[in-house]
């Protein structure tokens, strides 16, 4: 009696020691707990047949210890011993074995062999298996050591590929929240939004390209009209907070918080729009200025590119007022006056009034517009930039004789302008994944790519594979992986029967963030150098100095800086739950993704990316937490960027209100104060 008391306190106690090691099956895969629940089904069928033969039963084995047995917690021993699970065991025959002991371990091993290639073949699918099942193989603490062997990581953090944080819900303002749900729900509010934004996008603040000071140009003049409807529209939001009014037209708001340490936080936009193209007009469902609300849609330049962001921010400010709050933490809104130009007048002076009022790195944190947020596979996917593609402006200009068209030469400046750019298209800049750009990052957070993503972050090969799958699926990868070009404008000539003495073309490029401005230019050297020798040209590209024709030339080509404009890609803000500024901002986006009323994202998984954005250049030396997003759906915007028929969802805008309130509300309570001040 004592001996058998004493084995089953043995046995008990060696079966707890395994199972404390052990995860819980709940959070098993499916298709290996149910690999695993077959073969220890015909485990325990060996097991009764062990047992009718021997004098002693085995211990009794879970699916549980059948696991720790695959991963060498627990194993079987060899077969001249007995079990390792216990010290005991029926009698021995002469090779140190019972029959029906080397019976037993046989089918172990045949079991143990099942397992195994089970394993190895849900690893081997592990592409088709979606983000947040292989999050969960990933966790699964006692597969970590095979999954990294077969995968080719070396650690944990390795494939820890996105990383996300939870809902993060206003709690000392927690009342207030409710009641800015409640007012934002209700259709007075609505109304007045909307009529707002409509009304904003009547006043045409258009930018274009050859704006002259805003001392001398008179077009810039829509701008104080615009500022006058803001003042009229959002009445406590101007006697509230400190109106600035830079270089003439671009404005900075000052809402001062009752912590005077706390570093305040920047939201941002602009206030111009392109223009429209005059042959479009007719195009248009509504007036492009009508701001026309027809129930659903916002109609209008403007609407979403950026005066949604202004509105939206104002009217945010305009309605916590109404509810009394007080920021502890100071917030500055800012919007520029000529950002769809590159913000040439209004980004500097911009930034130099914020530099010399908040001082080098004074903001914990800096919003501006950027992506939005969209379904994916059923999955919700936001997207907030942390980083900005660099950017230069190219102008060609091909110089050559003039004279009467009726003794024309082989070609005209407009036909070696037109071989210039067939060059350049033949030849696109070059495309490149790199593990350290946000692209990467990105994919990571997306369930199609990120098992694929999982083996690129050691691998070359499938690193190559990657881009190549993204190229042929992803109609924007061209853009995202590589230096873009595209030739926007062009002139040249006068008169049908003269021949034109010059043509140009003006060439847009936004730069990869692992390239520069000085590849690009050494591209055009390289491209057109031997050109303009095979066309008899001479060529000065960047004032490097003539060259090309060895003989009297038929002509010249300049290739210079358009506008002047040119700047490298940004820094790139660091992510994760480590970074409190980007916890604060996925935190928001998820709680207003929860709370919205009647929201059809209820239910379904989501996930906050980083992505690879424009514009922000001129505040990089303000704060390395810069992010560029637009809280709205990207069903919610009608048309193609800067084209015709530009409109916003009137639902939608008002959850861009939402957000940008609830940002403020959490900004307030958020420890942001040791956030760290490098970027990645």
């Amino acid at each position: 009696m004592l001996h058998s008391e004493d084995h089953n306190y043995r046995r008990n106690s060696r079966q707890a020691n395994v199972e404390k090691t052990l995860p819980d099956l709940a959070s098993m895969p499916r298709p290996l707990l149910s690999t695993c629940s077959w073969v220890t089904s015909r485990h325990i069928q060996s097991a009764r047949r062990f047992q009718a033969t021997s004098q002693r039963a085995p211990p009794p084995l879970t699916s549980r210890v059948l696991t720790t047995s695959l991963f060498g917690s627990t194993t079987m021993a060899s077969a001249n011993q007995n079990w390792a699970l216990d010290t005991y065991g029926p009698k021995v025959v002469a090779d140190g074995t019972s029959p029906t002991h080397r019976h037993a371990n046989r089918r172990w091993r045949v079991h143990f062999g099942c397992l195994t290639v089970a394993f190895i073949i849900i690893l081997a699918c592990r592409t088709i298996v979606d983000g947040s099942t292989t999050r969960e193989l990933d966790s699964f603490g006692l597969f970590a050591p095979l999954w990294r062997l077969l995968s080719g990581v070396s650690s944990r953090s390795d494939y820890e590929l996105c990383p996300q944080v939870p809902p993060i819900e206003p709690k000392v303002h927690s009342e207030l929240a409710g009641i800015l749900d409640r007012t934002t729900a209700s259709d007075e509010f609505r109304s007045w939004a909307y009529k707002v934004h409509g009304g904003a996008v009547k006043i045409p603040t258009v930018t274009y390209d050859d704006l002259g000071s805003p001392e001398e140009d008179p077009r810039w003049g829509s701008r104080t009209l615009y500022h006058d409807y803001l003042e009229e529209k959002f009445p406590l939001a101007h006697e509230t907070l400190t109106r600035t009014v830079v270089n003439h037209f671009a404005l900075a708001f000052h809402w001062q918080g009752r912590n005077a340490s706390l570093k305040p936080i920047l939201l941002t936009g602009h206030q111009d729009t392109v223009p429209v193209d005059p042959e479009t007009e007719d195009e248009w469902t509504h007036p492009p200025f009508s701001g026309h609300y027809d129930g659903e849609w916002i109609w209008g330049r403007g609407s979403v590119d950026d005066k949604s962001t202004v509105n939206g921010l104002l009217s945010a400010v305009e309605t916590l007022l109404h509810a009394g709050f007080q920021p502890e933490r100071t917030v500055v809104l800012g919007f520029g006056m000529d950002e769809e130009r590159g913000g040439i007048a209004g980004g500097p002076a911009m930034r130099d009034h914020l530099l010399g009022t908040y001082g080098r790195n004074g903001f914990s944190m800096l919003v501006d517009e950027g992506y939005t947020f969209g379904e994916h596979d059923g999955v919700m996917i936001a997207q907030p930039g942390i980083a900005e593609k660099g950017m230069t402006q190219v102008r060609i200009e091909v110089t050559t004789p003039g004279g009467h068209s009726m003794l024309p030469p082989p070609h005209t400046s407009i036909g070696f302008l037109s071989t210039i750019v067939h060059t350049l298209e033949r030849n696109p800049p070059p495309l490149q994944l790199t593990r350290t750009g946000p692209v990467f990052r990105a994919l990571g957070c997306d369930p199609k790519y990120s098992s694929l993503v999982r083996r690129a972050a050691t691998n070359d090969g499938a690193l190559a594979q990657l881009q190549e799958r993204l190229m042929k699926e992803d109609p924007t990868a061209r853009a995202l992986l590589g230096t873009t070009q595209a030739v926007d404008v062009v002139g040249g000539g006068i008169k049908i029967n003269a021949l034109p003495g010059s043509a140009w073309a003006m060439v847009d490029h936004r730069i990869a963030d692992w390239s520069s401005v000085e590849d690009v230019k050494s591209r055009y050297v390289a491209l057109l150098a031997p050109l303009a020798e095979e066309l008899n040209l001479t060529l000065d590209a960047f004032g490097s100095g003539s060259e090309g024709a060895t003989r009297p030339s038929s002509g010249h080509v300049q290739v210079s800086v358009g506008y002047g404009l040119e700047f490298e890609s940004s820094p790139v803000t660091v992510t994760g739950p480590e970074s409190k500024p980007w916890t604060l901002l996925s935190g928001t986006i998820l709680s207003t993704f929860e709370s919205a009323p009647g929201s059809p994202h209820a239910g379904k998984p989501k996930i906050v990316a980083p992505a690879l954005v424009l514009d922000t250049r001129h505040y990089w030396a303000l704060t390395p937490h810069i992010f560029r997003y637009v809280h709205i759906d990207h069903r919610d915007l009608h048309g193609a960027s800067h084209s015709v028929n530009e409109a916003i969802r009137a639902k939608g805008y008002i959850e861009m209100i939402r957000f940008y309130a609830r940002l403020i509300l959490n900004a307030d309570e958020a420890d942001l104060e040791d956030a760290v001040e490098t970027y990645d």
